[in-house]
């Protein structure tokens, strides 16, 4: 066992009489590291200590609990030595190659770039300088950044690039493409999205959006309150943000069906020169609250049963239809309700049951999880 060691790893060698100190190289596709081994006195693997260089370290870092796991069920030293060159191998080869990191000149250029571009535009910088956050700013002053990774393997290739935008990111790029290029094509799309990013701006300030909560600029989807129990989903196009956006009325049907069919027939009054905001007023014939002329406790959107708003990700969207009540609740907790009581019944996937504000009929779908 100990000739067998030591043919498998001559550069790891015993420092004290009882064998139980090891010191020195471990080799792993002809690359050396550094190890130190402590055993206990009786010699038990189990209950063995290991010290690594640093690299090592570094190169192991996620293959802790396997290392572990090997050590606690080798047997002797030179098989979970054995154990731990193929866990090794297996890093080796998942690392990038010495082939991918880039020249030295390459950080001199990406510093030059930088230089170019103005370093007030750099937001943040990796270790490796590969990946880099870009600010920028459009003509009305709203921040912008841009993430921007390189690529090691092949350097001419396009970055990878990310943006809070609401359209995907596709640049013009070629090899010679620099920096400070690349941030001009970006503040060039950002200033085709202006008058989308001014439309939801207008309805973010002017009404109460119900969702998302805490809007992106990526996102072209508003969620606005009409009124008690009522609310109208409007998704704005961003190439055409000033058209006539996707709308989907939400509430009490004898609430929302007047407003449907006020929007249905009065689509031909929408005037692109005027904002969506006044159009979707002038369309449905209603002034949207606002927070400078209503509470939103005035718009009874809480949850009926749980008396909150938002219940995890989701918001009250099931309401009584009975025009005296139209108290909304939560999908889940106006489920939870009715099964608890013995005059619900059901049918398939719909609980049926009364009110619990008004005692009126009201029905419910079960959750897909239920």
């Amino acid at each position: 066992m100990e000739s067998l060691l030591i043919k498998d790893n001559p550069r790891l060698l015993p420092m004290n009489r009882e064998r139980t100190i090891y010191d020195g190289f471990i080799t792993v596709q002809e690359q050396d590291f550094r190890l130190r081994i402590l055993l206990p006195p009786d010699g038990q693997i189990k209950r063995a200590k290991l010290h690594c260089c640093w690299q090592l370290k570094h190169l192991l870092r996620g293959y802790e609990a396997i290392v572990k796991q090997r050590l606690q069920q080798s047997s002797h030293l030179g098989s979970f030595l054995l154990e731990l060159k193929t866990v090794l191998e297996v890093c080796v080869q998942s690392r990038p190659s010495p082939l991918s990191i880039p020249r030295p000149q390459s950080y001199s250029d990406l510093l030059s770039e930088l230089e170019t571009l103005g370093w007030d535009k750099l937001v943040f910088i990796d270790t490796d300088f590969r990946t880099l956050r870009l600010r920028a700013d459009d003509s009305s002053g709203r921040e912008h950044v841009l993430t921007v990774h390189l690529k090691t393997k092949h350097p001419a290739e396009a970055p990878e690039c990310a943006a809070d935008v609401p359209v995907p990111l596709v640049f013009h790029w070629t090899p010679q493409t620099s920096l400070a290029q690349l941030h001009a094509q970006f503040l060039q799309l950002l200033e085709s999205l202006t008058e989308f990013w001014e439309v939801l701006d207008e309805i973010d300030q002017k009404t109460w959006v119900l969702e998302p909560e805490k809007p992106s600029r990526s996102d072209t989807m508003r969620r606005i309150a009409i009124g008690n129990n009522a609310s109208i989903n409007v998704e704005v196009d961003p190439r055409h943000p000033k058209m006539l956006p996707e709308c989907c009325l939400l509430g009490a049907e004898h609430v929302v069906t007047p407003l449907r069919n006020k929007l249905n027939a009065n689509m031909h009054l929408w005037n692109p020169e005027c904002s969506v905001l006044s159009n979707l007023g002038d369309v449905l014939e209603i002034q949207f609250p606002s927070p400078a002329t209503h509470h939103k406790s005035d718009l009874s959107v809480e949850c009926g049963i749980c008396y909150s708003f938002r219940l995890d990700s989701g918001i009250p969207d099931q309401v009584c239809n009975d025009p005296r009540c139209g108290q909304p609740f939560h999908q889940d907790c106006l489920y939870q309700w009715l099964r608890a009581l013995p005059s619900t019944r059901q049918s398939f996937n719909v609980i049926f049951g009364e009110c619990p504000y008004c005692s009126k009929p009201i029905t419910v779908k079960m959750a897909a999880q239920k």
